[in-house]
């Protein structure tokens, strides 16, 4: 049996450190308006620096048709962020920087900044995620707890989200091995309330804490798949150990599988409601999982692999002068509220790609564009 301790390639090395000026500029575009992280990267693809982005913003807002002054982050407000960040001691780092989960850093909507308290040695090292019911059975506390002691002994990581049920007996038990919280809010607001102590205990025994929400942020019911992308992305594969339908656990799993990372699931009774989205994955093709061999079998091969970022054709375009009048007219007409692929956009626009995206990032900069995964677009 592979063991990921020490020989894991998750552990590539970075010696690429942001001076604060850098830092202060990217803080400041990914916390302006309508900018988010996929946002965020094609806008320093194509203007070349956040600090070219940021000046380029209300142009680009403008000619998407904004209505009013689009907000800007600004300087004293980013370097207030940093500078209560670094007090409590938590990291803002980039995706290039070392303690950057390099599993989450291929991503295409990976955060461009993550706030990081812990061990960054933790971060570095094989993940594996365990979710599921925040009212879990007894059974599926204990399953889940042998699991993640099981993997921790093995040499992995187990990741969760710091949620009751579940995630909570996933994370006590792997305390001793190494545990990564991902946060629905920032640092200072834990959800539930009651989880406070365990986070101590975590960070105490040389885990780690990650989210990419800015310091006063109280978790939103839309915050939750957020956070639920960043425990998958950070993770070689996600277990789920109990899971009703319609439950958050099952939005891991399908961002899991989007984001090409291996499903596993632990089967259940049929007369448990818990068991009825676990059961169904399995009937998806998830990995059907009774002990923690049948999840390092199936990573195994995985871990021979190195983590290489994507090559990203649209980065080599630049944003060229506005597409004209014809051109941004057959764009903007062929979006509507049903998502359509970018690609598909290109094609039936009978436009160059560079001009096609220019829109896209204006309309999305002016509050009137959703980005959604595969490469999705839609008018909101």
């Amino acid at each position: 049996m592979l063991s990921p301790r020490g020989a894991s390639v998750d552990l590539i090395s970075s010696t690429t450190e942001l001076s604060d000026a850098e830092r202060i500029d990217r803080l400041r575009l990914i916390r302006s308006e309508n900018v988010g992280p996929r946002t965020f990267r094609s806008l320093v693809s194509h203007l070349g620096s956040a600090r070219a982005a940021l000046a380029r913003l209300p142009e680009l807002a403008r000619r998407g048709g904004g209505a009013g002054q689009l907000r800007i982050c600004g300087v004293d407000e980013a370097r207030a962020e940093l500078a209560a960040s670094r007090k409590l001691g938590i990291r803002l780092l980039a995706q290039e920087e070392a303690g950057y989960p390099k599993r989450l850093a291929t991503l295409d909507d990976a955060p461009p900044l993550l706030a990081v308290r812990g061990e960054a040695e933790t971060l570095m090292r094989p993940m594996l995620a365990i979710v599921g019911s925040r009212n879990a059975s007894a059974a599926g506390l204990k399953f889940a707890g042998l699991l993640a002691r099981e993997l921790g002994e093995a040499g992995f990581v187990v990741i969760s989200g710091l949620a009751r049920g579940i995630d909570q007996a996933a994370h006590r038990t792997s305390i001793g091995s190494g545990t990564v919280a991902v946060l629905a809010g920032g640092h200072d607001h834990i959800y539930p309330p009651e989880h406070v102590e365990l986070l101590a205990a975590i960070l105490e025994a040389k885990g780690a804490a990650i989210s990419e929400m800015p310091l006063g942020h109280e978790p939103r019911a839309r915050d939750f798949p957020r956070r639920n992308r960043l425990i998958s992305g950070c993770a070689l594969g996600v277990i789920v150990v109990e899971a009703a339908h319609r439950s958050g656990s099952l939005i891991t799993a399908r961002l899991a599988n989007e984001q090409g990372r291996e499903v596993f699931a632990v089967p259940g009774s049929p007369l448990d409601p818990r068991a009825d989205g676990t059961n169904d994955l399995i009937k998806q093709g998830a990995t059907l999982v009774t002990q923690a061999a049948d999840v390092i079998r199936a990573i195994e091969p995985i871990l021979e692999r190195p983590v290489i970022p994507p090559l990203r054709e649209e980065e080599a375009e630049p944003v060229d002068a506005a597409p004209d009048s014809s051109e941004r007219a057959r764009i903007t007409g062929l979006l509507g509220p049903s998502p359509v692929s970018i690609d598909d956009l290109i094609r039936l626009a009978d436009a160059p790609a560079a001009s096609v995206r220019t829109v896209l990032l204006e309309l999305e900069l002016a509050g009137r564009l959703q980005r959604h995964g595969g490469g999705l677009v839609s008018l909101l």
